[in-house]
């Protein structure tokens, strides 16, 4: 199995930044793609990155040029920086692993627990 823990959110106000991070753990053979989802209430989860394990990006296209995601490969961890977040950024967001076990011959996705991020006007 594999584990996410995410940390990093909380209240911030509009036109802030903020920085999540997103470890994976277990028995890893390897991991795929990295990335960020999130969902506000009401609504379906969404993608709000991706990268690969060559570093390619994919965004969506509202948050192209606030929000940059990273990953270190060495310590399997993904990072998304924040910046100039809006009104429209609040959601739990989740982290998520296409990944590989030790023990299995095929990838997977793996998601954490999800962590808030509130912005005030």
């Amino acid at each position: 199995q594999v584990q996410l823990v995410e940390s990093g959110g909380g209240l911030v106000q509009a036109g802030g930044s903020l920085r999540l991070s997103c470890a994976a753990s277990g028995s890893i053979f390897s991991i795929n793609n990295m990335g960020w989802y999130r969902q506000a209430p009401g609504k379906p989860r969404e993608l709000v990155a991706s990268i690969t394990s060559g570093d390619s990006t994919n965004y969506r296209d509202s948050v192209k040029g606030r929000f940059a995601i990273s990953r270190d490969n060495a310590k399997n961890t993904v990072f998304l920086q924040m910046s100039s977040l809006k009104p429209e950024d609040p959601a739990v967001y989740y982290c998520n692993a296409v990944a590989r076990t030790t023990g299995e011959s095929f990838y997977r996705h793996y998601w954490g627990q999800g962590t808030q991020v509130t912005v005030s006007s």
